[in-house]
């Protein structure tokens, strides 16, 4: 079976963990679920929204340079009154998260025309800052060509040695599961 596959990278990008509500030091998640991939799969094609579950793309793989830890300040969602000051105040916090460096996604298709209605678009990983740029060039490669490139993919379902990833946001809350494949060397210490 031959893949056509579109590649996008940038400069940082962020995967939440679905267990890290408000931790104050959390690493960005080295893989996509389910949910993520099927919201970059309708931000890219927008007549699939009233579809449900995966339908374009085949595959992905997910590499990147390293992680670095940035700092980001939020607030609290309630207001503090200050008598002395008669002020309103939010108490603020500093999280620290661990960022991508280099993120390089590659998504596979299983028609070339979908590959390049992609390859045409930018995406974000989970966050709207974390934008991804497309490679214009779309490369064909068989499956087994694809398995061998190194990377990051988590092969969805409930196989054995499958871990639950978070719960599927266009599936009625759903629990995800999956299992981690990590093929040659995902982290490009360049």
């Amino acid at each position: 079976m031959t893949y056509y596959i579109a590649k996008y990278s940038g400069p940082f990008g962020f995967i939440k963990p679905w267990t890290a509500v408000r931790d104050s030091k959390t690493f960005s998640q080295q893989f996509l679920t389910a949910s993520a991939l099927e919201g970059i799969e309708k931000k890219l094609f927008p007549e699939m929204l009233s579809q449900k579950g995966i339908q374009k793309i085949a595959r992905y793989k997910l590499t990147y340079a390293a992680i670095s830890i940035q700092q980001e300040v939020t607030q609290t969602r309630g207001w503090e009154y200050k008598k002395q000051q008669g002020l309103m105040i939010r108490n603020r916090s500093i999280l620290e998260r661990g960022i991508m460096i280099d993120p390089v996604l590659l998504l596979a298709f299983h028609e070339s025309k979908d590959a390049y209605i992609a390859a045409d678009q930018h995406i974000c990983l989970c966050r709207n800052e974390d934008i991804l740029f497309p490679d214009p060039e779309v490369i064909a490669l068989e499956e087994g060509a694809f398995s061998e490139l190194d990377g990051f993919e988590l092969r969805f379902g409930e196989a054995e040695g499958a871990f639950l990833t978070g719960f599927h946001r266009f599936d009625n809350v759903a629990p995800m599961y999956g299992q981690l494949e990590v093929t040659g060397n995902p982290v490009k210490n360049s």
